[in-house]
């Protein structure tokens, strides 16, 4: 498998880095594979494996991690865990703030004490979203909404950290890696939605920004490509070559069958046509005749581009296909 994509990268750029471009291809590729029975096999390269390229360092330091990256940090970095080993993770897709009424909502206050209680119903409704999170014991929670500070306040006292505003497709990722299950409120939270199969949860700093990982999962069907290198310039051809080493890879995986190139596969079947044509007598082997010199056209202009005598070239083919 190696050598097949290895020959689809070969001319490009990357090409002068040996292997590792392959490696890093082959490796995304059957982490995010999925065995649907039947010798069917599913890899989405496109959702579940992100390209992080983060410069500033030598190429060879590229890897695939078995969980996922992204450009985030915690809410409160002085009062939450930056490192946390097996964390419980909930992935929620709704705000942990209270829900301010429409555009042409009025509320009026007679006495000061109103002002009090509409302040305590907001404080309540928080507290009340936190404790339904807290009962299942999370080490993380991530959020693709908002989360106000009252929140991050009872999170962070109950020795929980948590990630707001994240995207959509990281938060996909995410579940894919550690098994968990993306909740749309929190009173329909479960046992079952904790994710538990991730190893690490690490916040590090890199350049000027703050990478938090989640990382060593237990068989991942997503991952991340963190690709290192001197410029932004550099990265961006990397990343195309690996897209089309991974591309390779994914073909190789969903149907593992070959045929040679150089043209051999479309000269093999012009000369089996052309001995068809041969047994078939009449007007029946004009298609036959046909459908052979059509074919003939791909090695015909692989030998022109080569700058070999073409019929020559063709003739000796041909030859070496009749022996």
């Amino acid at each position: 498998m190696l050598s097949l994509v290895k020959s689809c990268i070969g001319t490009k750029f990357t090409s002068q880095f040996g292997d590792l471009i392959a490696d890093l291809a082959i490796d995304a590729t059957t982490t995010v594979g999925v065995d649907l029975g039947h010798g069917m096999r599913e890899v989405d390269i496109k959702k579940y494996i992100k390209v992080e390229k983060v410069p500033g360092s030598q190429l060879e330091e590229s890897r695939v991690l078995k969980g996922v990256m992204f450009n985030k940090d915690v809410v409160a970095p002085g009062k939450m865990r930056r490192k946390i080993v097996k964390p419980r993770i909930i992935l929620l897709d709704c705000p942990l703030e209270y829900k301010k009424g429409e555009n042409q909502t009025n509320a009026e206050l007679v006495k000061e004490e109103d002002w009090e209680l509409l302040l305590k119903m907001e404080e309540e409704y928080i507290e009340n979203i936190c404790t339904q999170i807290l009962k299942f014991k999370p080490d993380l929670v991530i959020t693709e909404k908002g989360l106000s500070d009252l929140a991050t306040h009872y999170l962070s006292k109950a020795g929980v950290s948590a990630i707001r505003r994240l995207r959509k497709t990281d938060n996909n990722r995410i579940a894919k890696a550690c098994g968990a299950v993306i909740v749309n409120r929190p009173d329909e939270l479960q046992e079952s939605d904790v994710g538990t199969a991730a190893g690490l949860f690490e916040v590090k700093k890199i350049g000027d920004e703050f990478f938090s990982f989640i990382v060593d999962c237990q068989d991942p069907k997503a991952c991340t490509v963190l690709l290192r290198g001197a410029s932004k310039d550099l990265l961006n051809e990397v990343e195309r070559n690996l897209q089309d080493a991974m591309a390779v890879a994914r073909n190789i995986l969903k149907n593992p069958k070959l045929v040679p190139g150089g043209g051999a596969t479309e000269l093999t079947v012009s000369a089996t046509l052309k001995q068809k044509s041969s047994s078939v007598e009449g007007i029946e082997k004009w298609p036959y005749e046909a459908a052979a010199i059509a074919f003939e056209a791909i090695p015909r202009t692989l030998a022109q581009n080569c700058g070999v005598n073409v019929i020559r070239k063709m003739t000796e083919l041909q030859g070496l296909f009749a022996k």
